[in-house]
């Protein structure tokens, strides 16, 4: 029996803004798809929509795709709202997850109603077993609509909820517009997969959210744009032109490729590495190593672009540092792997500026000679400074003009891009004041007036640390040089004609231990740069710089024992007003933040447009509350640039989405709720497996498969489905698709197979499957969208017994393949390119087989005395008779039945073979084992 959604009761929602009012009576009335700009409140709307059901009671509500997180929320906040309606209906969240392996306690909670939060996993096995019947379910609210796929899983419980429920409403969800346009009509794709046919935008520029949120209740905003340093202007200008060589060579070793969105602009943005792989991944195998590396150092030269913005001067050299060591060749290597970029001229500004923010070198003349001297620089962020007045800037405010008395805590509330920024500027902010002094000042040291906030404590202690971490560094940089190079000169291929001590003539020789003149970089024979390494002495002066002194030493006490007797006089809670808080962006958990913390003053540290809009949805949420927002940003920066990039694409992605929905023409097979007509539904069960005469069978049951719940990580499951396959969860121990009686598939990804080579598992499964089935398979299904080819194969030289001793122990796949088909000579291998394929050459396989039983299957593995009659006696004797002439499949039945060994059958007359297998195979079995008496004879 259907279950219909009962009529909300009177309910008291949170919903205090126009848009979000009309957007909740919108989705009472109809199913539809809302797609909703990041930060105007997607988490508040769907909690309000899911009260509305909960406090009516007897509703089967099921939330598809939430994660841990939106789980504890969406709990919370029903709670919230149950408390403060006092619905008594309302039962709240129940989350259903791993943690629930009673499948009686999960039919007992399907049965009793109430909203249900489900990992997709645990509802497509329920709803297909029928422990959850989707009759009984009174609608989905589905999130994360944007990651909805045809080959997803979710998208396969939608199409079984439609398929059994027309009477169920369905919602779904997204703050994410990006993925809805890309593709040819992307939007109407989406929504086929959703079984939808409405569509609901909500934009920034949409009218009834402009008039709610730039009403008369708008928050203050003081817009702060702060100056780069003229050193990091040059490094962020050297990464920019890395970034654009490295595009650059990108399009033109690879031509042929959409490459539209190629640009220095793009690169900006975050899913700009996700893009290239993807046009590239189709022929990954065949693109040049060169392009492999530029790949990966897009990448790392876009996180330096993040990094010279985001970390301070001492942290930023010490990033670089890690980054050359990763990405030059192993010391003594012959090999030209480096990285294309750190043979740029840029790349050399990039280094050398960066240690010239942390410490500077000069001369100084001595008797003979001229020795190279360090002295520290420890170069500020500029937003540093503007952080800091802008607390004092509050502070005054706050002792001068003390606000009007509102429903604000008067907290200050700091949000940057994540928790080491968090860190870094609790670090400032509590040392700021301290002042380390020093016996001996340079003129280029950077200290600030005695009055004003400096990091010099800060950065003096990250410099002490950072110099002990180099000292290590370049010891275990020394010693693998030395290792490296003894290998080197005792491996040498002596095919080369060189003797075994000397190096290849093209070795590359590294400056190392202070090779260089001051702190300038230099270069290898090669072109690239070399790290640097500072000299001993040069290291002993810098330290005694920055050595610590008395001041410093007290700010930080021995942790000593406390045994909690006395804390009423050290612990005590803090007032509101009095705590700074510096929180990370946290996406929609930021909203939690805003209304728990109630902040009167917000520093964002970093731009963030998403947090932009869930203050303005704060402020004029909260008539009664004030805020005013400092917002920092580097003027000229990489910064700047992606955050009008990100408000410029958003806009961009709802124009398009806009433009879409008006031309979209949805034709469907389908009728309103996105069911497949009947007539048509019965034509596709229409079997047409050959039986006797030619004549096609038409069943009213389609074919089925019986497949291992584990294996529902994978889109398969989802695609047999739409072929018109019933599918059969069941927890297999042998294999992981019973196609027949008679087949089973193990299926493999690339990783996996892998994997399952390197610890054995793979033989154990080959061998238990030939145990249980005629016609064991293995699967090796590749990823649509990635290459379909293994590493080249080896070049092997001998014969195959070489190959199986050689390569026994190597990782060469290949090789453990063939040795995998050398030991079970009978399993048949398929190569699939993608899940779709894998779906059509399953279908052909079951076009002549029986269909399998699903007991049977679970069986298999667990019951010992259970194996197939063929296998029921010791599979090498069978082996052996099956290639005695004479012995076919049919008869060696019969063989096996009626002796009791080898040394029978080999003893029997031709009068005695003749009943069991015919006079004519009598014949050729007792003249095989006869043959030699026969020719003395």
């Amino acid at each position: 029996m259907m279950s219909v959604a009962s009529s909300p009761q009177p309910v008291k929602l949170s919903l205090p803004l126009v848009y979000q009012q009309k957007l909740f009576e919108e989705l009472r009335k109809e199913d539809e798809l809302v797609i909703l700009a990041r930060g105007l409140g997607l988490m508040r709307l769907v909690t309000n929509l899911l009260h509305s059901y909960d406090a009516a009671g007897n509703n089967l509500i099921v939330i598809v795709n939430a994660d841990d997180r939106e789980n504890a929320w969406i709990g919370e906040a029903l709670a919230e709202h149950a408390a403060i309606s006092m619905s008594p209906k309302a039962r709240g969240l129940t989350v259903v997850n791993t943690d629930f392996t009673s499948v009686g306690t999960r039919e007992k909670m399907y049965t009793a109603s109430g909203i249900f939060s489900i990992t997709s996993r645990i509802l497509v096995v329920d709803l297909l077993t029928g422990l959850l019947n989707p009759e009984t379910i009174t609608g989905l609210v589905v999130l994360h609509a944007d990651r909805i796929v045809a080959t997803s899983l979710e998208a396969f419980i939608l199409r079984i909820y439609r398929q059994k429920n027309k009477a169920g409403f369905l919602k779904a969800f997204s703050d994410n517009p990006d993925p809805f346009t890309i593709g040819f009509s992307p939007l109407a794709t989406m929504m086929r997969n959703m079984f939808l046919r409405k569509v609901s935008l909500w934009p920034r520029f949409h009218m009834h959210v402009a008039q709610s949120l730039e009403g008369k209740k708008k928050a203050e905003v003081i817009e702060l744009e702060v100056p780069m340093t003229d050193a990091m202007k040059q490094i962020q200008a050297a990464i920019m032109e890395c970034v654009e060589v490295s595009i650059h060579e990108l399009k033109k070793g690879n031509t042929g490729l959409e490459m539209e969105d190629w640009n220095l602009d793009s690169a900006l943005l975050k899913n700009f590495d996700v893009i290239i792989r993807k046009q590239l991944d189709p022929n990954w195998h065949r693109v040049s190593w060169k392009t492999k590396q530029i790949v990966n150092d897009l990448t790392v030269l876009r996180g330096m672009l993040q990094s010279v913005l985001a970390l301070d001067a001492v942290s930023f050299l010490q990033q670089l540092d890690t980054i050359h060591a990763a990405h030059s060749p192993p010391p003594g290597s012959t090999r030209q792997t480096q990285s294309p970029w750190l043979f740029l001229d840029a790349a050399h500004t990039i280094f050398d500026t960066a240690k010239r923010r942390v410490y500077s070198g000069t001369q100084k003349a001595g008797a003979d000679t001229n020795i190279d001297s360090l002295h520290p620089v420890l170069e500020e962020q500029p937003k540093w400074a503007l952080l800091a007045d802008a607390l004092q800037e509050i502070d005054r405010d706050l002792y001068f003009e003390p606000a009007i008395r509102d429903d604000s805590n008067g907290t200050i509330l700091i949000m940057c891009s994540d928790t080491n920024t968090c860190r870094q500027l609790r670090d400032y902010l509590q040392t700021m004041h301290v002042r380390p002094r020093t016996e001996k000042r340079v003129e280029d040291f950077h200290d600030p007036d005695e009055d004003g906030p400096s990091a010099a404590f800060m950065l003096r202690r990250k410099l002490r640390n950072y110099l002990k971490w180099k000292r290590e560094f370049a010891q275990v940089s020394a010693t693998l040089f030395a290792e490296n190079q003894k290998a080197l000169n005792g491996a040498v291929d002596p095919r080369l004609g060189q003797s075994k001590n000397r190096a290849p003539a093209n070795k590359r020789r590294r400056v190392r231990g202070g090779g260089g003149v001051g702190a300038a970089t230099g270069r290898l024979e090669n072109g690239s740069i070399t790290q640097y390494f500072e000299k001993p002495g040069e290291m002993a002066e810098l330290m005694a710089e920055i050595q610590i002194t008395e001041e410093e030493a007290r700010q930080k006490e021995d942790v000593v024992a406390d045994p909690l007797e006395d804390m009423e006089d050290y612990y005590k809670l803090y007032e509101m007003q009095d705590l700074v808080v510096i929180h990370a962006y946290d996406g929609d958990q930021d909203e939690h933040v805003l209304e728990e913390v109630k902040p009167r003053y917000i520093i964002m540290y970093e731009p963030d447009a998403a947090f932009i809009r869930r203050v303005e949805v704060y402020r004029s949420s909260h008539n009664d509350r004030n805020v005013r927002v400092y917002f920092l940003y580097y003027g000229g920066s990489v910064e700047e640039q992606r955050y009008l990039s990100t408000v410029r694409r958003e806009k961009d992605a709802f124009t398009r989405l806009i433009k879409e929905r008006a031309s979209m023409s949805v034709v469907m097979t389908v009728d309103a709720h996105g069911i497949e007509d009947p007539q048509e539904a019965f034509l596709r069960t229409i079997n047409t497996r050959i039986a006797g005469g030619g004549r096609l069978a038409a069943t009213a049951e389609p074919p089925r498969i019986v497949v291992d719940v584990r294996e529902f990580r994978s889109s398969l499951p989802s695609l047999l489905h739409g072929r018109n396959i019933v599918i059969v969860p069941c927890m297999l121990t042998v294999g992981d698709y019973v196609l027949s009686p008679n087949v089973c598939v193990e299926r493999k990804s690339v990783s996996d197979l892998i994997s399952s080579f390197k610890d054995g598992r793979l033989y154990t499964q080959a061998e238990t499957m030939f145990q249980h089935y005629k016609n064991p398979m293995l699967l090796i299904e590749f990823d649509q969208n990635k290459s379909f080819t293994l590493e080249p194969f080896a070049d092997f030289s001998g014969s195959v017994a070489s190959v199986s001793a050689a390569n026994a122990g190597t990782n060469d796949l290949q090789s453990k393949i063939v040795l995998l088909t050398l030991a079970f000579p009978k399993l048949r291998i398929i190569w699939s390119s993608s899940p779709y394929e894998t779906a059509e050459i399953f279908e052909r396989i079951k076009a002549q087989e029986d269909e399998p039983d699903p007991i049977r299957a679970v069986r298999a593995g667990l019951d010992k005395d259970m194996v197939v009659e063929e296998q029921a006696f010791n599979t090498e004797p069978q082996e052996m008779m099956a290639a005695v002439p004479g012995v076919t499949p049919k008869n060696i039945m019969h063989l096996t039945l009626e002796t009791e060994n080898i040394k029978e059958v080999a003893n029997m007359q031709v009068s005695e073979l003749e009943p069991l297998v015919g006079k004519e195979a009598a014949r050729q079995i007792h003249g095989f084992f006869y043959k030699d008496l026969l020719d003395d004879d």
